[in-house]
């Protein structure tokens, strides 16, 4: 689940050091020398898999389709920022969409769901896109700028890496009764969004089964079939037949990197299409190469 975002803002103007006076006021001990990054740029490649949120054919025989999107995203230590996009071609989502599908003439492109909407829809991959983040300069992480010296120096305790999040939460003025499930949404962004120390992930890891509405879910594969340890976040609503969410994070524990997340989310006991979504991190890590449009899988 998504919360509001106030604007960007640095703990070091309101008098809350990262470097030296976020360790200080959370007891952490001091910080050795930053590592050097182990390659040019910060890197992921996530595959995006969402069910639109419109269905299409005809009333009588409708059926749901799924996008399939590659982003890649590549952060030098300066905090210099590149984007790839590259859609990968729109598919009937189950057996039974695929027939219906069929019997529509299997088109390879759409204009227009069942109730009219417009859509530009198609089943052949995009060319593809890459792009500079303009004034780019810094790593993000709970509303903060950090730089990399920074981003080495955050807690590498659990207790302290949850108390520097929500102390980052009050300065940007997460509300009190959110930060909870602010801060559970944040830990898993340090498992892949940026080049924290391997300690750092594993608290971020251990910090998360901490947490409200969080469990251990034993062992799991991702859809690339690798394993790891699953974690679910269960945001199910209190009243009966309201909105839920559940979000399950499948963990490579050996390299402390995000595997992949799936969102489910239900309202009145409906799949909402446009926010149920698997994201499967090809690659976390360190690299080499230069920015690029994404290659297709």
């Amino acid at each position: 689940m998504k919360f509001a975002i106030a604007p960007i803002r640095p703990l070091i103007s309101l008098g809350i050091g990262l470097v030296v006076g976020a360790t200080a006021l959370l007891g952490a001990p001091a910080a050795a020398a930053a590592a050097p990054p182990e390659g040019a740029y910060w890197h992921s490649r996530a595959l995006m898999t969402t069910t639109h949120p419109w269905r299409f054919g005809s009333k009588p025989d409708p059926y749901s389709l799924v996008q399939r999107r590659i982003l890649e995203r590549w952060t030098a230590p300066d905090g210099r920022t590149w984007v790839g996009f590259r859609e990968l071609g729109t598919l009937p989502k189950t057996a039974a969409d695929k027939k219906a599908w069929q019997r529509d003439g299997s088109p390879a492109k759409w204009s227009e769901s069942i109730d009219g909407k417009t859509v530009k829809l198609s089943t052949e991959p995009s060319k593809g896109s890459l792009s500079p983040v303009r004034n780019e300069n810094s790593f993000h992480l709970a509303m903060q700028r950090l730089t990399y010296d920074e981003v080495q120096r955050l807690p590498a305790d659990p207790n302290n890496l949850k108390d520097w999040l929500k102390r980052a939460g009050q300065v940007s003025r997460v509300p009190v009764g959110s930060l909870d499930g602010w801060v559970t949404n944040t830990l898993p962004e340090i498992l892949h969004d940026i080049p924290a120390p391997k300690e750092v992930r594993a608290a971020a890891y251990q910090a998360l089964l901490t947490m409200p509405d969080v469990r251990a879910d034993g062992n799991a594969k991702d859809t690339l079939g690798r394993s790891g340890a699953a974690i679910l976040i269960d945001r199910t609503g209190k009243e009966k037949n309201k909105g839920s969410a559940k979000i399950r994070l499948i963990v490579d524990t050996g390299k402390m990197v995000l595997l992949s997340r799936d969102q489910t989310v239900t309202f009145n006991g409906k799949t909402l299409g446009g926010k149920t979504y698997n994201e499967t991190l090809v690659e976390v890590g360190w690299t080499n190469s230069q920015p690029a449009v994404p290659a297709l899988p």
